[in-house]
């Protein structure tokens, strides 16, 4: 197994730490104070993340989607995706897929499904996406709608590392009738501490590539939005889930999206 790199702070790990989760570093604790520094309601906006990927799973497997593609799935934090998938569709099948070792020593937990439905989990990076394709078709039939989520993710991918071009590619590979389901940061709404933010992780070896509502959007070209189209991802379809405490309080600085391949 590759081993765990404790020197630097990982996304994967520091969003574990925000949603008060056991399975991250001193390092990635000290990352995530001195972005509690710069704006104290990153914890809330992780868990705004996490709700909006409850949301848009529960509406997809509504619709009838029956596979799900979960890319930068992170550490497990329940309920997790098949979860919620599964318990309105007990035969849907789900794959995880995230390049963090750590996530990789708990996917056991990733792998608690219904017996009617599979769940797997794959070891591989977004900025491989011929690796995510050929993991995922062994379990997912490609020739049916597949839902591709990745939530809170694209942020940490850079133009130069083809953020567009990627998805693209995975979008390329799945038929009418699929799902695209993002929800990404921006510097829209909080410009100074966005740029302070992104100094710091870059500091420590993360990249941070926010982007505004036309660069979110464009992640969307050739699909169809789902209704209400792109949003503050609190305000996408709230009426499938419950509030997140303080949500409210002051401005979710992000984006989110459902998009169908027509």
């Amino acid at each position: 197994m590759t081993e765990i790199d404790t020197s630097k702070p990982h996304p994967a790990r520091m969003y574990d730490w925000y949603l008060g989760g056991k399975d991250n570093y001193p390092v990635d604790e000290a990352m995530g104070q001195q972005m509690l520094a710069l704006d104290p309601r990153v914890p809330v906006m992780a868990r705004v993340n996490r709700a909006f990927m409850h949301r848009s799973t529960r509406w997809l497997a509504r619709q009838g989607v029956r596979q799900f593609l979960d890319v930068g799935t992170g550490i497990p934090t329940e309920p997790n995706l098949h979860q919620i998938a599964q318990r309105i569709a007990p035969d849907a099948r789900v794959v995880y897929c995230d390049n963090d070792p750590i996530v990789l020593a708990h996917a056991a937990a990733l792998l608690r499904g219904t017996e009617e439905g599979v769940t797997e989990y794959l070891q591989a990076d977004v900025r491989d996406p011929d690796a995510i394709v050929e993991g995922a078709r062994k379990i997912l039939d490609f020739s049916r709608p597949v839902a591709l989520s990745l939530v809170a993710l694209l942020h940490f991918v850079s133009d130069e590392d083809g953020a567009h071009e990627l998805v693209g590619r995975l979008l390329s590979e799945l038929p009418s009738g699929s799902y695209l389901v993002v929800t990404h940061a921006t510097a829209d709404f909080t410009p100074e501490e966005s740029k302070a933010a992104t100094e710091k992780l870059k500091a420590a070896g993360v990249t941070l590539a926010l982007r505004s509502r036309a660069e979110f959007t464009r992640f969307f070209d050739g699909l169809e939005l789902v209704p209400p189209g792109v949003e503050v991802p609190h305000q996408w379809h709230p009426d499938l889930g419950d509030p997140v405490p303080g949500q409210d309080d002051g401005v979710i600085p992000g984006y989110g999206a459902v998009g169908r391949k027509p």
